[in-house]
């Protein structure tokens, strides 16, 4: 397999703190011999656990971002045992057009692992992490929201695995973050994610969804600036006492938690949320928007459970996902 283009203008190896580029030449119309710099901070201190936190792997997504740059700018390296790397815009051509897939290839770099050294600039960005990057964490911290299309209860996650001992420490990591609620999480499509690749590796890794509309609110910023703080110190990285609070305890047991339209329409909710829902209960009603004087089509809730996750505009297309439920774990 080629090498892959990319190079860092940071030393991974060396002690202190580096502010520095990924840079992935790219040649195109306004710049033949240009480049992607993808922003990087390194903070190290001898030996140690390595955190790999990262925030935009889609770009309209906000909150991890906000905690990103300012822990990049904030952290000393004196405060740290081992080393942190700190990506807050991973995917930045999607970042910089505020969109959740690339405008240089179209390609969801959520969904382009392992990559290919060789392929489109999301290809190579993922080849990088997947080479270069991963292998060089113990902890791997993804934060991510709604983005443009969807609003969830803010939520720190870990996944279902194989290994129980793996397993311990995601879910440890995901309880140390500390969101308002923390959810055992089901993917719809987990093929190509940034989470698989980590997880495969053997990695302890923690994602977040922590609010939507394509923005972020103060609550919602906070919580990640919070979260990555606990977590490295959770880790050793860090040395201090956690900030807390109680967090709701949610799993996603089945697929039926996603419900999906197979209409589009004008969206019209009766649930918010963070509501309690019983097995039918109407989740919301599809009004037709190329017709008047026809009944609206209903959705109703295939399982009892809370709305964690809606969709966000407020028409939708055939195959939208409308809502998410979980299950309270007691």
């Amino acid at each position: 397999m080629r090498d892959n283009p990319i190079s860092a203008t940071i030393d991974f190896e060396c002690d202190g703190v580096q502010h520095g580029y990924l840079r992935l030449p790219y040649s195109r119309n306004d710049s033949a011999w240009g480049a992607i710099q993808i922003p990087v901070t390194q903070v190290k201190n001898g030996d140690g656990p390595s955190a790999l936190l990262t925030g935009g792997n889609h770009g309209d997504e906000y909150e991890g971002p906000l905690a990103l740059v300012e822990l990049a700018q904030t952290l000393e390296a004196k405060d740290v045992t081992g080393r942190v790397i700190i990506l807050p815009f991973m995917n930045h051509p999607a970042f910089m057009a505020g969109t959740r897939v690339s405008p240089l290839d179209g390609v969801n770099m959520n969904r382009s692992f392992p990559g290919r050294p060789d392929g489109t600039p999301t290809q190579k960005i993922a080849d990088y992490f997947q080479r270069v990057l991963l292998p060089l964490a113990d902890v791997v911290l993804d934060f991510h929201s709604g983005g443009k299309t969807l609003d969830f209860l803010p939520f720190a996650a870990c996944h279902t695995l194989d290994d129980p001992d793996q397993q311990a420490r995601c879910r440890a990591a995901r309880d140390a973050f500390n969101a308002p609620f923390s959810v055992e999480m089901r993917e719809i499509d987990a093929l190509g994610m940034y989470d698989d690749a980590a997880e495969t590796m053997g990695k302890t890794f923690v994602t977040t969804e922590l609010g939507g509309g394509g923005t972020a609110t103060p609550e919602t910023a906070q919580i990640a600036r919070k979260g990555v703080r606990n977590l490295l110190i959770h880790t050793g990285i860090l040395q201090g006492q956690p900030v807390t609070a109680p967090s709701r305890m949610l799993s996603q047991d089945d697929d039926r938690c996603f419900h999906v339209t197979n209409h589009g329409g004008l969206v019209d909710f009766n649930v918010t949320l963070g509501d309690t829902l019983a097995e039918g209960d109407l989740i919301a009603r599809l009004w037709d928007s190329q017709h008047t004087g026809l009944p609206p089509r209903e959705i109703r809730a295939q399982m009892g459970g809370i709305v964690i996750a809606r969709h966000h505009p407020g028409l939708a297309q055939p195959g939208d996902c409308l809502a998410v439920l979980a299950t309270e774990l007691t």
